[in-house]
Formats: structure tokens, sequence, C-alpha cells
């Protein structure tokens, strides 16, 4: 009988005796990323993404509409549709129309590409660390760029940078904190990660009583009080000469993690199958580090300190999406940037006119939502 399946005995290739001859290579190591989301037929993924796309299209056009002087959604499709096309807009639409387009557009588009930009850094940052607890302020990456943002705003320092200084000042704060960072918990050029996140939260909370000093030393009651709401996080300073630096920024490095998802993969299966698969961790969570503090600085100097969203969002996607970074990076920003439109939208209507601090609100949803995930008796970091 013939055998269904026979694997020949690799020979020696020289004349030596079998007690001298060369051991057989290995075979090649075959990654395989854990798999347990729901979306691994061909074409689910970007019908999720399109899906996503119309719900944040919808989500735009309903918060521009919704404020203290709400305006029905047929309206602001045209005011929108005007300034976009140059059409004409009547006279008694005048205030209206500067309401929408000068004073919500801009901030409802900016908490979008905030939104997307901490769920990107979220999910590279707990890839490079193998946590599922970190984010960018557990590294201490959003504490330095909110020290930054915070000295330039009430020393004044930075000022021939016109409106890019508090943007300048943050990314300055975040690029400090990581290099802190790396440089206390790095031994001999490795980097582990347990000591990163260590390390990363002890940088945080010194970080968070420098900011503190800077703030009961200011000159000024009214900067100390702008500072105090802003570090809650807030929207409120939006404005359309801010968008251009940050839609770069956050769409840019959306895209260079994208490209990052096959090493992200690696990196979270552990050093020591990344170093055999010929990836040097130290040398990607460098890049990360440098590439997530620039994201941070840029996102915080327009929002302030905005938690959990970087930490929930992750986590969200990965239950549906799976552990595929792929997949992660694709859906995560998207998710991410209706959660803040929405978020934003209920800090400045629900005791309108005031404002709530948006840092609130994305607490009071992202905690419990968070401690359900955690409670779940079958999940565990990669969305199993």
């Amino acid at each position: 009988m013939i055998p269904r399946h026979t694997t020949p005995t690799p020979l020696p290739t020289n004349e030596s005796t079998p007690t001298e001859a060369a051991a057989p290579e290995p075979p090649p190591v075959t990654v395989t990323v854990p798999v347990a989301g729901r979306l691994h037929r061909p074409g689910a993924v970007a019908a999720m993404c399109a899906a996503l796309g119309v719900l944040l299209s919808g989500s735009v056009l309903l918060a521009v509409s919704l404020g203290p002087a709400p305006v029905p959604p047929a309206d602001t499709a045209r005011f929108l549709w005007a300034a976009l096309a140059g059409g004409r807009v009547g006279a008694a639409d005048i205030t209206t129309y500067q309401i929408i387009w000068e004073i919500r557009t801009p901030r409802v588009l900016l908490a979008a590409l905030v939104g997307a930009g901490l769920s990107a850094v979220g999910v590279a940052v707990q890839a490079m660390v193998r946590n599922a607890l970190a984010d960018p302020f557990v590294l201490g990456v959003s504490s330095g760029a909110s020290v930054g943002a915070v000295g330039v705003t009430v020393t004044g320092g930075l000022a021939g940078l016109g409106l890019h200084a508090v943007s300048a000042g943050a990314f300055a704060g975040a690029l400090f904190a990581s290099f802190l960072v790396y440089a206390a918990s790095s031994r001999g050029g490795a980097l582990s990660p347990l000591r990163l996140v260590l390390t990363g939260v002890c940088v945080s909370f010194g970080l968070q009583a420098v900011m503190s000093v800077i703030i009961y030393l200011a000159p000024s009651g009214e900067a100390t009080s702008t500072v105090l709401y802003w570090t809650m996080g807030s929207f409120g300073a939006a404005s359309w000469a801010a968008l251009p630096v940050v839609t770069a920024t956050v769409l840019l490095g959306i895209a260079v993690l994208h490209r990052q998802s096959r090493s992200l993969d690696v990196l979270a299966l552990g050093d020591e199958t990344a170093v055999s698969l010929g990836i040097s961790p130290d040398r990607h969570r460098r890049y990360l580090l440098v590439l997530a503090s620039l994201l941070t600085g840029v996102m915080v100097a327009v929002s302030g300190a905005i938690s959990f969203v970087g930490l929930v969002m992750p986590h969200l996607v990965r239950l549906v999406a799976g552990a595929g970074h792929a997949r992660v990076l694709a859906l995560a920003p998207l998710a991410g940037a209706v959660f803040m439109v929405w978020a934003d939208l209920i800090a400045r209507t629900l005791a309108a006119p005031r404002e709530l601090p948006l840092g609130v609100i994305t607490a009071l949803v992202g905690v419990p939502v968070f401690i359900t995930l955690m409670r779940r008796k079958s999940y565990l970091f990669g969305g199993r």
C-alpha cells in the first residue's frame, strides 16, 4: 500500500558520520494571532467601517445641530452646504449660520479627531507594553503634555509661536515625559514592559504634582480657573485655526500605526517570539513611544486631559473584531470618534447653559464599561 503522507528524512550533505552530522534546522515559526471577534468573513471589516462612518456622519450632523440654541438638522445641513459650496445665506440667518459654522462645526470635528487619535494611541500602547490597563495616562505621556501646555499657558512662554505655542509646549512636555520614562525603565538598552508601566505610573504622579504647583503659583486667578477647567478636558476653545495641525497629525499617526499592525501583533505575543521573528522589541517600543508622544501632545494641547477613551475603546473593538491589530486599528479610531462626539454633546447640553468638563463624562461612561468588561469570565487581553 502507498502511505497517505510521508516526510523524507533530510540526509547529511557531507561524508561525516551520523554523530558528526549537523542537526537539522528547526521548522519555520508560524505566528497565529488569537482571534475571538466576529468580523472574520471577507468584507466584514469594510462593512463595519462603512457602518461606523455613516454613524459618525450622522452623529456629527446631530451634534452640530444641538446646543443651547438648537437648529433643525435640515437647516444645519443647508448651512454646511452653503459654507462648503459657497452658497448664499439670508440676512435673517447670519447669526445661526455663524453659530453653526464658526463655533459648533470646528468643535465637533475636533472632538472626532481627538477621539480617533486617543483610541489609536491606546491600541498601540497596550500592545507595546502587553498590558490591558495601559494608555497614554499610564505611561505619563498625557501628564507630561499637560505640564507643558499648562506651563506655556500660565507663563506665556513660546509666545513667538502664536497659536501653536500651547501645542509646542504640550509636545515638548510629552516628549520629555517619554524620555524620562525610557531612561528610568531601560536597563542595558532593554525595555521591560513591566518596568515601563511602573515607571510611567510614577512619572505620571510626579508630573501631576508639578502641574499642581504651577497652577497654585499662577499669578492670575483667571488663568488658574481656565487651566483647572482645561485640565479636566474641554473643546470650548476649538477653532478652525487648530484643525489643520491636529487633522494632519492624527490621520498620519493612524496611518503609520496601521502600517505597523503586524509588528504590534508580534509585540503582543512577547519579546521572545518577536526576536525569533527578527523584530527588535526595544527598537519598536522606542519608535512607538515617540509616536505616542507626538500624537498625545498635539491632542492634549487642544482638548486637555481626557481619560478612559484610549483605555476602553480598544477593548470594546477587540470584543467584536478580535485581537488582530489591522482590524482593531481600522475600527477603533472610528468608534472613538463617535464616542467622543457624543461625549462632547452631552457635556455641553446636559447642564446648559453651563458646560460640564469632558473628562467627567468620559470617566462616568468609561468606568462602568471597563468594570463590566473585566468581570466577564471569558474576557482576556486580546478580545478572548
